[in-house]
C-alpha cells in the first residue's frame, strides 16, 4: 500500500478545515452528526478518536444545521429529526443490528432500519456475508442468473483450477476453534463429487459438496477451523477442475457449536433498486433469457434506508492529498445512514450534499458520437466519412478514433502512425474546424520496444514493473504504471503531452493491461479517472474521463470487484461506460435499465455502445434492422449517444429502408434535443438527480414504477419506453401509464394513467410521451454538429391538459466560466385554466448568447382554438393539425431580455 499521494477534488468542491460540526452528538465512543433530517452520520472509535477531515467519500459535512431533539429514554440514546429516530444501546460496544435501530416511514410502511457494517472483503464473526463482496479471483465472478438467491447475487466461475474467493474475518476475540459455514449449490446431475478447499493460514481443509437438485436450490455445509485472535484471511479455492461446479451465495464464521446464523440483512438488501457493476463487457445470454449480470448495491431501497459504509475510505485535506485512513488496533465504524422513506430525491439530493456535484460536461458531450474499433486514416475521416454525414444530414459532435492510430504497437504505443496520420496537428486542426471534438483511445500499458519508453526511464531514474499489454501485446516486454505513485502518473501523463496537438477527450480503455492504480482507500479506477479529470480541468477545459469505473482492472471476465471505498465519488469525474456489450435484443433492453441503476449511485452519465459492440451474426456482420434502429431510437434518449462496434455497419445508410430513415431522424431528433438535455446536465450537476430517473423516483407508491423497469423518465416530464422486441412493422409495447395525462410525441394520442397501454410503434417511432403540462424545449433548426449556429430557433413542446414549468439552461458549453456565474436561464411556465405560455426574460449571460431569438410553440393534445395572442394582440398565421390536436404558433425574433406570452382562446 503507497502513504499519502496528492489528488485534487472536482474544481466545484471545497475541502474545507475541521471545525466544531454543528449538529453532533457524542454518547461515550459513539458520536452522531445530524446532517439532515434524513441523514446521519454514525460514528464509533472505541479509542475515542473520531475522524474529522472530510474523506475522499464525503467531502462536506458542515450543512445548515437541521432541527432535531436528543435524549436518553431507556438507557438508549435517542436523536429525533421528524423524519427518523435513531436509537443506540449506551455503552454496547460497536453498532450492530441488536443495538442500533433506526424508524422512518417508506410510504405507507413504518420501518424499523437495523443497519449492518459489511466491508468488501470482510466478515465479522457469526455474520451472514455475501460471497459476491469477497476478494474474487481466478475467474470467480458475482453473477444472479439461478434464482434463490440473498443479496445482490452469488459467486460463479469455480469451475476453473484456481478460481477463488478470499475474505479477511474479523472480529475474533481468542484463538481457538471456529466453524466456517457456506451456502451453495452444485452441478445437478454431474455424478461427480463436487469439492473446495478452505484455507486459513497454514491449514487446508477439503468441503464436500453434495449435488443439490438444481442449480437454484441452496444447501449449507460447514467445518471446523482453528484461528488466532485478532483478523485471519480465509479463503474457498477450486483445486480440481471437474469437482468444482458448483456457486456460492454466502459465508459465515461461528462459534463452532453454533449454526449457520440468521441473515439479517437478507430483507433489506431484496429491497435494494439496484446500482452498479464495473461493465457489461461480453455479457451476454440468448433472447428470451436473463442476463448473467449482478449488480452491487446502490442507494435506494424500497424500504427507505441505506447505510454509505465509510470506514476505510482515505481522508483528504484542504491541499488535496489523500492519504490512507490510520491503522486503528481497537474498533472503529465510520458510516452515513440515508434515512430518506420513500423521498427517492431527498436521498440523492442528500448524496450528492455530501460527496458533491456530478462534473458538468461540455456541451459537445450530449451530441452524436462515432467510433469504431478499426484502423482508419485521416483521408478516411476527411474524404469519406465527414461527408456522408454531411449529405445524409446526420450530426456528427465527437468522432472517436480507436486504438489503431498509434505507433509502434497499435494497443500501446505512445506516438502517431504516421503512415495513417502524416501531419496528427492538422488532422485535429480540421476536426475542430468542422465542429468536432476528437476524443483517442488509450492503454495504460507501453512496452521496452517503444521509442518513447527512454522519457519514462529517464524521469523515473528506473524501470516500470513488468505487466501484460493486453491482446497486442504478445511476446513484448511490456511495463505497467502504477498510477498511485505520483512519480509513475506524472511521467503516464507526459507520454499524453506529446500525443496531444490540440484539446484531446482521451479514451481511457483500462479492460486489459495490468496497470493499475494501486490506493489504499480509493478504488483503482476511481482514482485514474480523478487522475484525468485533474488533468483536463487544468487545461482549462470540463475535465472527466470516461472509462469503466467503480472497480479495478482484471481484464474481461473479472474486474466488477468491490473496494472498501466504493464508487460514491465518480460522479465527479467519470462519464461512465459499459463497453463491450453484445448486440443482442436482451442487452438493448438491459442498456436502459442499467442506466437507470447507475443513476442510484447519483451517477448521471451513462455511455453505452450504441448498436452493441460484438455480433455474431450472418456473414454480412449487419444487425438485423429492425434491432439497429431500437438501438439507435435507445441513444437518443441516453445521457450519452455512442455509435460504436468492431465489426462496423453502425451507420444509417449502412441499412436499408425503412431502417436507414429512422435511424436517421432519431440521430438528428438527439440533437435537436440538446437544449432540453443539456439543461436535465445541469440539473443533475445541481442536485444530483439522474438524467435517466427510474418511474419509482417520482412514483414511489406505484408497483409498476419497479417492474417496469426498462422505462423511464428522461428528466420529470418525458417518459420514454424503449422498444426491445422484434419486427420491421408495427410493433406493441406495453408501456405502464403513470397518474394523469400523457400525450405521445410522435401520435398525439393522450393516455390516462395510472394503468397499463399498448403503444403502437413503427420503426419511425417509440414511445415518447408528454407529461400534461410538460415543456419539451428543442432545437428548431438543423446542425451538422452543436456549435454550428447559437441557439436562435427554439421549438416549444407544449403537453396541454395541466400545469407545468421549465428552466431552460445555457452556457458556453466548455471551460470553467459556468462556475462563475456566466450562464443564463429562461423560466417558461404553462398555464392551462389561462391556455397561456410565458417565456421569462432571461436572467444571466454568458459569451456567445444569443440577444434575440425565435420561439415556435406547439401546443399538444387541444381543440382547434379561436384565436391566438401574442402578449395580448392577436396575431395570424398559427396553423392546427386536427389528427395531431396540435396548435402551432411561431414568434418573430424577440430580445431574449424581455418576457413573452403566448395564449388561445
Amino acid at each position: 500500500m503507497t502513504a499519502a499521494f496528492v489528488l485534487v477534488l472536482e474544481m466545484v468542491v471545497v475541502i474545507r478545515p475541521a471545525q466544531a460540526a454543528a449538529g453532533v452528538v457524542i454518547d461515550g465512543q459513539a458520536r452522531f452528526q445530524v446532517l439532515t433530517p434524513t441523514l446521519i452520520r454514525l460514528e464509533y472509535a472505541q479509542d475515542g478518536t473520531f475522524e474529522d477531515r472530510p474523506t475522499f467519500n464525503a467531502v462536506v459535512r458542515d450543512f445548515p444545521p437541521p432541527s432535531y431533539t436528543t435524549g436518553v429514554e431507556n438507557g438508549s440514546r435517542v436523536i429525533r429529526t421528524g423524519k427518523l429516530t435513531l436509537r443506540y444501546r449506551q455503552n454496547s460496544g460497536p453498532f450492530t443490528p441488536d443495538n442500533l435501530t433506526v424508524d422512518l416511514q417508506a410510504g405507507t410502511q413504518a420501518v424499523t432500519a437495523r443497519p449492518t457494517w459489511p466491508l468488501a472483503g470482510h466478515c465479522g464473526p457469526s455474520t451472514v456475508c455475501e460471497a459476491e463482496t469477497a476478494v474474487l479471483s481466478g475467474g470467480a465472478e458475482g453473477m444472479n442468473d439461478e434464482p434463490g438467491y440473498a443479496g445482490p447475487g452469488f459467486v460463479a466461475g469455480m469451475w476453473n483450477v484456481g478460481a477463488q474467493l478470499s475474505w479477511t474475518q474479523r472480529g475474533i476475540n481468542a484463538a481457538g476453534q471456529y466453524r466456517v459455514h457456506l451456502r451453495y449449490s452444485s452441478a445437478p446431475g454431474n455424478g461427480v463429487q463436487q469439492s473446495v478447499t478452505l484455507t486459513a493460514g497454514n491449514q487446508r481443509k477439503v468441503l464436500r459438496l453434495p449435488a443439490t437438485a438444481t442449480w437454484g436450490t441452496w444447501a449449507t455445509t460447514s467445518t471446523l477451523i482453528d484461528l488466532p485472535a485478532g483478523d485471519s484471511t480465509l479463503s474457498l479455492r477450486c483445486e480440481v477442475a471437474d469437482q468444482c461446479h458448483f456457486n456460492v451465495d454466502h459465508v459465515a464464521v461461528t462459534p463452532p457449536a453454533a449454526g449457520y446464523p440468521t441473515h439479517v440483512a437478507a430483507a433489506h438488501q431484496a429491497a435494494n433498486l439496484g446500482g452498479w457493476r464495473r461493465s457489461l463487457d461480453t455479457v451476454e445470454a440468448e433472447d428470451g433469457r436473463p442476463l448473467p449480470v449482478m449488480m452491487h448495491e446502490g442507494l435506494l431501497s424500497r424500504d427507505g434506508w441505506y447505510l454509505l459504509n465509510d470506514t476505510e475510505t482515505a481522508v483528504t485535506d484542504q491541499s488535496g492529498t489523500t492519504t490512507p485512513r490510520p491503522r486503528r488496533t481497537s474498533p472503529y465504524q465510520d458510516g452515513y445512514f440515508f434515512g430518506y422513506g420513500h423521498d427517492y430525491k431527498r436521498g440523492l439530493q442528500d448524496l450528492r450534499a455530501l460527496t458533491g456535484p456530478p462534473v458538468m460536461l461540455p456541451r459537445y458531450a450530449f451530441g452524436v458520437w462515432w467510433s469504431e474499433y478499426a484502423e482508419f486514416d485521416e483521408a478516411f475521416y476527411r474524404d469519406t466519412l465527414l461527408p456522408l454525414f454531411r449529405s445524409e444530414r446526420v450530426p456528427l459532435d465527437v468522432l472517436v478514433v480507436d486504438t489503431d492510430f498509434k505507433s509502434p504497437n497499435k494497443w500501446n504505443g505512445w506516438s502517431w502512425d504516421r503512415n495513417l496520420f502524416p501531419d496528427p496537428a492538422r488532422f485535429l486542426s480540421w476536426a475542430r474546424s468542422e465542429g468536432m471534438q476528437v476524443a483517442l483511445n488509450i492503454h495504460p500499458s507501453i512496452t521496452t520496444q517503444d521509442p518513447r519508453y527512454a522519457e519514462v526511464r529517464a524521469r523515473l531514474n528506473r524501470d516500470l514493473a513488468r505487466g501484460e499489454c493486453g491482446p497486442l501485446g504478445a511476446g513484448l516486454d511490456c511495463r505497467v504504471f502504477n498510477m498511485s505513485d505520483p512519480a509513475e502518473a506524472e511521467a503516464y501523463f507526459a507520454l499524453h503531452d506529446g500525443l496531444e496537438k490540440g484539446p484531446v477527450l482521451w479514451w481511457l480503455d483500462s479492460c486489459c493491461d495490468s496497470s493499475r492504480a494501486r490506493p489504499d482507500g480509493i478504488s483503482p479506477d476511481t482514482l485514474f479517472n480523478a487522475l484525468y479529470a485533474r488533468r483536463a480541468d487544468a487545461q482549462g477545459r470540463r475535465g472527466f474521463s470516461w472509462n469503466r469505473s467503480g472497480s479495478g482492472y482484471t481484464g474481461y471476465g473479472g474486474g466488477n470487484q468491490l473496494y472498501p471505498a466504493g464508487p460514491w465519488a465518480e460522479h465527479r469525474y467519470t462519464v461512465d461506460t459499459s463497453m463491450d456489450t453484445t448486440s443482442t435484443w436482451n442487452m438493448l433492453g438491459f442498456a436502459s435499465t442499467y442506466t437507470i441503476r447507475r443513476g442510484n449511485i447519483g451517477m448521471p452519465y451513462e455511455s453505452h455502445d450504441i448498436g452493441g459492440h460484438n455480433y455474431d451474426g450472418d456473414a454480412s456482420n449487419l444487425l438485423p434492422p429492425d434491432l439497429y434502429a431500437r438501438w439507435v431510437q435507445l441513444g437518443a434518449f441516453q445521457p450519452i449517444l455512442r455509435l460504436h462496434s468492431n465489426h462496423g455497419y453502425r451507420l444509417p445508410w449502412d441499412y436499408p429502408e425503412p431502417a436507414r430513415s429512422a435511424a436517421a431522424a432519431f440521430l438528428r431528433l438527439r440533437e435537436a434535443l440538446l437544449p432540453y438535455t443539456y439543461s436535465l446536465a445541469r440539473e443533475a450537476h445541481e442536485t444530483g438527480l439522474p438524467m435517466n430517473r427510474g418511474m419509482y423516483l417520482n412514483y414511489p407508491e406505484h408497483n409498476e414504477a419497479y417492474t417496469y423497469d426498462k422505462q423511464f423518465l428522461y428528466g420529470d416530464d418525458v417518459l420514454v419506453a424503449p422498444v426491445s422486441t422484434p419486427g420491421t412493422g408495427t410493433v406493441q409495447t406495453q408501456v405502464w401509464i403513470p397518474p394523469g395525462t400523457w400525450i405521445d410525441y410522435f401520435t398525439g394520442r393522450a393516455l390516462t394513467g395510472p394503468a397499463v397501454h399498448d403503444v403502437s410503434t413503427t420503426l419511425a417511432t417509440m414511445p415518447v410521451l408528454l407529461r400534461a403540462g410538460g415543456i419539451l424545449p428543442i432545437r428548431t433548426d438543423y446542425v451538422d454538429h452543436h456549435a454550428q449556429r447559437p441557439l436562435a430557433q427554439v421549438t416549444l413542446e407544449v403537453a396541454a391538459g395541466g400545469a407545468g414549468s421549465f428552466s431552460l439552461y445555457e452556457d458556453e458549453g466548455e471551460g470553467h466560466g459556468h462556475r462563475d456565474g456566466q450562464a443564463a436561464r429562461t423560466r417558461i411556465t404553462y398555464e392551462q385554466s389561462s391556455r397561456s405560455l410565458t417565456i421569462a426574460a432571461r436572467a444571466g449571460t454568458f459569451p456567445g448568447a444569443v440577444s434575440t431569438r425565435t420561439w415556435t410553440a406547439r401546443f399538444r393534445n387541444v381543440a382547434q382554438p379561436a384565436g391566438v395572442q401574442i402578449d395580448g394582440r392577436p396575431v395570424s398565421g398559427w396553423t392546427y393539425e386536427p389528427a395531431t390536436r396540435t396548435l402551432t404558433v411561431r414568434t418573430s425574433a424577440l430580445p431574449v431580455t424581455a418576457p413573452v406570452t403566448i395564449t388561445y382562446s
